[in-house]
């Protein structure tokens, strides 16, 4: 490569259930040392449906064919922001041939570790405000325990009237819900995990003194290291 020329930071695309969502997720790669182009697809239908009637075959077809899009314009990776399609996300990741990053998965990672580490009591609480994430984060929680050989018990539960005041747009009241759920929580964890990316910001709300773990970061890092990876 030639002195003063900057090799090429690629392509990501981002799938979001949220709309809202997508300027996060781009201020974070924005501010990243390589920043890639990003291709941004937004389906609030997806998260919709599967909170209506779960993660439902059109569901998982409708992720499959975005995630086929994304790759056919030339993407490296792909970043799946929603934890409510993680699985789906997973299950369609074998059909294409560029990487899909779920956006919890390091979350889980990190959760796992800190509650089996050193002076640690094994104890992971899950919060989400929607029950169709609380599953699908729950479930990989558990899964990156076993994984990593860890004994762990993860406890899951919904922030309780955070999904009304969320329709009823009322944002300050979501996040003093999640903030107030986060440090009853904590009281009984290592380590405290916020499922949705979209509760990302009540986490600076919550004085606690475990850490409060959310998924955004976590997640652009990694996609930003599957991308660090791919071939010249």
């Amino acid at each position: 490569m030639a002195e003063g020329v900057s090799a090429d930071p690629g392509t990501v695309g981002l799938l979001h259930t949220v709309p809202a969502l997508a300027a996060t997720f781009d201020d974070l790669l924005r501010a990243s040392t390589a920043t890639p182009r990003r291709i941004h697809v937004a389906d609030a239908w997806l998260l919709d449906t599967a909170r209506r009637e779960g993660v439902t075959p059109a569901v998982r077809d409708t992720v499959l064919a975005h995630l086929r899009n994304l790759e056919s314009v030339g993407v490296d990776a792909v970043l799946v922001t929603c934890s409510s399609i993680g699985e789906a996300a997973e299950a369609a990741a074998g059909r294409v041939r560029v990487p899909v990053v779920r956006v919890d998965a390091a979350m889980a990672d990190e959760a796992v570790a800190v509650a089996a580490g050193p002076g640690a009591r094994g104890r992971i609480r899950v919060l989400a405000t929607l029950p169709s994430t609380l599953g699908p984060t729950g479930r990989l929680v558990e899964r990156a325990a076993r994984s990593a050989g860890r004994p762990v018990e993860v406890t899951a539960e919904l922030v309780a009237d955070a999904a009304e005041a969320q329709d009823r747009g009322d944002r300050e009241r979501v996040d003093s819900l999640v903030a107030a759920a986060v440090a009853h929580a904590a009281a009984g964890a290592d380590v405290v995990v916020l499922a949705q990316a979209s509760m990302a910001r009540a986490a600076a709300l919550a004085d606690v003194a475990v850490p409060v773990l959310s998924s955004p970061h976590g997640g652009v890092a990694a996609l930003l290291r599957v991308l660090s990876d791919r071939p010249d």
